[in-house]
């Protein structure tokens, strides 16, 4: 007879458990919330009245196909529906992925400064995660394609990358995938791409449009400001998504969030002015910190990653005591690799001059 407790597959054990950004300052300051690179707009009015009307009817079950939800992101992005997989936030859509095709000890490679998701799902099929290193906080193609191996199942690229912000230009994810064998998905996660304004860049829709082992996934947690609600979606070759549709939850999107996805897509104003108050605000703050001596990495995203001396009393973790302890929630980057760094996200005008007059008053000692 077996004894001993039960013990989880190789891999579970091994993995860091994702944390979120801090969302409360001691006492009872109420904070201003600068850590999960959330909409500073909120979601489109529209898409909170459809959410609203869907209070009645929480005793049916949704549409498990999603398939207005489907329809409405086709029309807006000119897709096929067929290829569209909708998932409670794009987390879910990485781990349906993963799980997908991965068997134990195949290997999946990211960039060192890449989303922590990438290795949690990779750890938690029995992956094996290869990490590539980055060239100036960037992605580094050649440094992927020289970690290539037989045992080679998934690349996962951020592009933007958070928490850097950097991005790389569409004919570099070109030469990628031309680099990678046809067996080895490419899987571009574009959650911050409705805030990039480069002629150079592209999403992903043409790679996956041309190729079949390329995958764009998207978020509504962003630029629609639902992060509430979990709602992401991936734009497949039509063999990939058969076989995520075989994995994924039957109700794996919940109706209100269905309801309020489509009247999200269809406000283009506030998407349009989402974007706007984003530009403004990136160039002013970055500006801003660099005006108070701290280097920040260039970002195309809606945040910053800001360095901080290595020692002394300027580091990033003294920053982030005091912007804490005058109710500002910033995030720090140890997880990421990037000890020194703090990353902030692009608040409403009020919250963007606080977190400049707070950091103002840490560089210059002001301990009031």
């Amino acid at each position: 007879m077996a004894t001993g407790l039960p013990t989880p597959k190789r891999g579970v054990m091994d993995i860091e458990a994702y944390v979120p950004g801090e969302s409360t300052v001691p006492g009872n300051i109420k904070p201003i919330k600068l850590s999960s690179n959330e909409n500073p707009l909120g979601p489109s009015p529209a898409a909170v009245a459809a959410f609203k009307a869907c209070a009645d009817q929480l005793e049916r079950y949704p549409d498990g196909s999603a398939s207005a939800l489907r329809q409405a992101i086709a029309r807006v992005h000119g897709l096929n529906p067929d290829r569209i997989v909708c998932g409670a936030g794009s987390d879910e859509l990485l781990n349906l992925i993963a799980h997908a095709y991965l068997e134990p000890g195949d290997e999946t490679i990211f960039t060192e400064h890449g989303f922590l998701v990438y290795r949690i799902a990779t750890l938690a099929c029995g992956g094996v995660p290869v990490v590539a290193p980055e060239k100036n906080l960037r992605t580094d193609v050649d440094a992927i394609l020289a970690r290539v191996t037989p045992k080679t199942k998934i690349v996962f690229i951020a592009n933007p990358n958070n928490p850097t912000g950097t991005y790389i230009p569409f004919d570099e994810v070109r030469r990628l995938r031309q680099g990678l064998p046809e067996n080895v998905l490419l899987v571009l996660d574009a959650a911050y791409s409705e805030y990039v304004r480069r002629n150079d860049y592209e999403a992903g829709i043409e790679l996956v449009a041309t190729t079949n082992n390329t995958i764009m996934t998207r978020t509504f947690s962003k630029i629609h400001g639902l992060a509430a609600l979990r709602l992401g979606w991936a734009y497949c070759p039509a063999n990939v998504a058969d076989a995520l549709n075989r994995i994924r939850g039957p109700f794996n999107v919940s109706a209100p969030a269905i309801a309020a996805g489509v009247a999200a897509l269809e406000d283009l104003e506030h998407v349009e002015k989402s974007v706007t108050h984003n530009e403004r605000w990136l160039e002013w703050v970055t500006a801003e910190l660099e005006k108070l001596g701290l280097v920040v990495t260039p970002s195309v995203a809606n945040f910053v990653l800001v360095h901080f001396p290595k020692e002394g009393d300027r580091t990033a973790d003294a920053a982030n005591a005091f912007l804490q302890s005058r109710g500002v929630i910033v995030r720090k980057m140890g997880s990421y690799g990037l000890p020194n760094a703090l990353r902030i996200t692009i608040g409403t005008e009020p919250e963007n001059k606080a977190v400049i007059d707070t950091l103002s008053a840490f560089m210059n000692g002001d301990q009031r």
